[in-house]
């Protein structure tokens, strides 16, 4: 039986959108890097161009296929988190990525998030239709969260565990389990978090042997980065706070900050085009959102309103995040904006993940 494609439009205009405000960054800040400044303004319209070839082959075949199989894609992303500890190529003192020729690099990370959203809602709305102990729904959420977390933080990247957690806590909270369990959880995080803080602040030798120095030294740059004055984040703000209304034009950014095409993509944008351009692309995001919030309101299919509510939660905590990191109100984590930071990797997952959302919102 064929699946006819029935796409929402609107989902399509602001990809669009996304596309141009990507590009546009990307090309501008360009002249910073010692690439070739149209090399990676082609890698990324072919990351969109196979990102979106996927959107339709997803709507073609169904995302149901992709639900059915979602425990064997989450034990092949397991696979190769663990092969990228072994022959990954580190980039900036994490191993999380594959070297592929021209296009770059492949991070399993970005994708892991997925099968975790897919598989957690599986288990979820089975548990919860067979009237299971919640306990039992619980703990197995959290091994199956907690199973790539560990792996991804020995990378180290840990951006994306933040970004795993994000998906266990939304998914659990939304899923109608008594609140009984997130009081209960907020008392052990709180005697946990004591204790790993007191460890931090009163015996830095202990923690140390603890959790090594590596990640003393993520934890100790977290913390401090209010205090910091670190290049990027000072320039970043310079290059937002004088773009006045309108931007200094595309190819004007006025000063280089690392990863200005990547993380820090927020502020080339914002450099380029101003406080109205601000206005205009976060408007998209926000209207972007609720589209998804829309799409898991009219679903009748319970795994599929927490399918939504999943991808949502990773949305919403990216766009934050990336955005207030740029502008110095939250700790910088590598955190991308979905969309329109370069990266194959990230910006395919984030099309796959569309791709599910609106096979979800056109199914009948």
């Amino acid at each position: 039986m064929k699946t006819k494609l029935n796409i929402n439009k609107n989902y399509l205009y602001l990809l669009v959108l996304f596309y141009v405000c990507s590009i546009t960054s990307i090309y501008s800040f360009s002249s910073f890097l010692y690439s070739n400044v149209f090399t990676l303004v082609i890698r990324q319209t072919c990351f969109y161009v196979f990102g979106f070839i996927l959107i339709l082959l997803i709507q073609k075949i169904g995302f149901d296929k992709i639900l059915k199989y979602s425990i064997h894609i989450y034990f092949i992303n397991i696979f190769l988190l663990l092969l990228v500890l072994f022959i990954g190529e580190e980039i900036n003192g994490i191993k999380a990525w594959f070297t592929i020729s021209f296009f770059g690099s492949f991070q399993p990370s970005e994708f892991m998030k997925i099968p975790l959203v897919l598989l957690i809602a599986k288990i979820i709305s089975n548990d919860i239709k067979h009237n299971k102990s919640e306990f039992l729904l619980i703990i197995k959420v959290i091994i199956i969260i907690l199973i790539p977390s560990l792996i991804t933080f020995l990378e180290p990247d840990t951006g994306a565990v933040i970004i795993y957690l994000v998906i266990c806590f939304i998914m659990l909270f939304t899923s109608g389990i008594s609140y009984k369990w997130f009081i209960l959880l907020g008392i052990i995080i709180l005697l946990l978090s004591g204790s790993f803080f007191y460890l931090y602040l009163f015996n830095t030798d202990l923690f140390i042997n603890i959790f090594g120095s590596n990640f003393f030294y993520r934890f100790d740059r977290i913390l401090d980065w209010q205090n910091s004055s670190g290049m990027q984040l000072t320039n970043s703000l310079i290059a937002i706070s004088s773009s006045g209304y309108f931007g200094n034009g595309i190819s004007n950014i006025l000063l280089y900050f690392p990863e200005g095409h990547t993380d820090f993509i927020f502020a080339s944008f914002s450099s380029i085009f101003g406080l109205f351009g601000i206005l205009v692309l976060i408007t998209a995001i926000v209207f972007f959102d609720l589209l998804i919030i829309k799409t898991a309101k009219k679903s009748k299919n319970n795994t599929n309103k927490l399918i939504c509510t999943g991808f949502l939660g990773v949305f919403i905590y990216q766009q934050i995040q990336n955005i207030c990191m740029t502008v110095g109100i939250l700790p910088i984590t590598g955190i991308t904006l979905p969309f329109i930071s370069y990266g194959g990797s990230s910006l395919i997952s984030f099309m796959i993940i569309l791709g599910i959302i609106i096979s979800i919102d056109s199914k009948k």
